[in-house]
């Protein structure tokens, strides 16, 4: 018998990123108030790359940098025992206290709620912002948890069992994948 292939099929080109991702940055200026001084902490891995190209993107509209971190929130999982047998925690990279400040929360995919529950308790650990937004590139359905993102790129319809995966390269080249596995 032969072994499962990974199998993939682009459901957001790399050519339809930028526009999308110029609609999310415009949502979050149009709802979080730049002179609150946002902070945006982007959760680590998919988050990262993405909270770094929608900070650019509201510079470029309103001329005002937002603050960038990122959040490990290994520590956080509740599938911590499950999961993996010795999982690589890192460093959170938070630029200043979060007390009384408004986060701006930003992952890749929204699944089942999870990974920003374990966030948010992350965030906690840090101090009491005042408030908590979540921006996502792509939800995804599926919920687990009551948790909704208060801004969306992109809804994706994805079958169980097939995984959604966002695929950034060295030069912001930005693509959303479905990952299939044939031979199962």
């Amino acid at each position: 018998m032969d072994a499962p292939r990974k199998l993939s099929k682009i459901v957001i080109p790399h050519d339809e990123m930028k526009p999308l991702l110029i609609r999310l940055a415009a949502s979050i200026v149009e709802k979080v108030p730049m002179e609150d001084e946002p902070i945006f902490l982007g959760i680590k891995r998919g988050g990262v790359p993405l909270a770094r190209a929608l900070k650019e993107e509201v510079q470029r509209i309103t001329g005002y940098e937002p603050r960038l971190g990122d959040l490990d929130i290994n520590l956080y999982r509740d599938d911590l025992g499950h999961a993996r047998k010795a999982p690589k925690v890192g460093p959170s990279e938070i630029p200043g206290s979060v007390d009384d400040k408004v986060v701006v929360l930003i992952d890749d995919v929204l699944h089942t709620g999870r990974t920003v529950r374990a966030a948010i308790d992350a965030i906690a650990d840090y101090g009491r912002p005042s408030r908590i937004y979540l921006a996502v590139l792509c939800d995804r359905g599926g919920r687990e948890l009551p948790i909704a993102a208060d801004f969306v790129g992109r809804e994706v319809e994805v079958e169980d069992g097939l995984h959604l995966a966002i695929e950034f390269d060295e030069a912001g080249s930005i693509e959303a994948r479905l990952l299939f596995f044939s031979g199962q």
